[in-house]
């Protein structure tokens, strides 16, 4: 088994003809690219394929990876590029996303508030542009610093804050209407 410390170092030996390495890679970085994928494309299918095909992308230009940034924030930006042109080429398709669980914890909250939580957060987010759901979903649930955000969509640092800002907004605009026609219905 190989001790991956450093990507650099495993990137070096699959460049240098270990191409069996970049299993490591794929099994690193395959959560991610696909949580990115799916925010985009809505469909879990769509997103599979085109996580792989992002892995076959970054693989055949690793030797054009110039390392000014972290390899994943690279990897995360073949996903995020051809996450939006599978978009464009398909058709909009409407699927319910009940693969993706996005955790919220809060104090002492029952399982049932927890689960309420979630779902309200899940489908206020999906009511949100594509990329206003990316940054949110880099930002809170996969812990990128605004820089390695903006690398990865290629955006500004002060525009990613300000789409930030503003899709934090629109959530809890979106929460706040999906919650008062919950309470009408009551």
């Amino acid at each position: 088994m190989v001790n991956i410390q450093n990507d650099d170092i495993l990137l070096d030996r699959i460049i240098n003809g270990e191409t069996d390495l970049y299993n490591h890679i794929i099994e690193k970085y395959k959560s991610y690219t696909f949580t990115i994928a799916l925010n985009i494309l809505n469909n879990r299918e769509d997103a599979e394929e085109a996580t792989q095909d992002s892995f076959i992308k970054a693989y055949q230009h690793l030797k054009s990876f110039n390392r000014q940034s972290k390899f994943s924030t690279w990897l995360y930006r073949i996903v995020f590029n051809t996450s939006v042109s599978y978009k464009r080429k398909q058709k909009v398709k409407k699927e319910t996303l009940e693969t993706i669980k996005y955790t919220y914890y809060e104090g002492h909250s029952s399982e049932m508030e927890i689960k309420d939580q979630q779902k309200y957060i899940h489908e206020a987010l999906q009511k949100l542009l594509e990329l206003d759901r990316t940054v949110i979903t880099l930002f809170y649930l996969k812990e990128f610093s605004l820089e390695e955000i903006s690398e990865i969509i290629n955006l500004n640092v002060n525009t990613v804050k300000v789409r930030l800002h503003r899709a934090r907004k629109r959530l809890a605009d979106e929460i706040k209407t999906m919650l008062k026609e919950e309470a009408l219905n009551l």
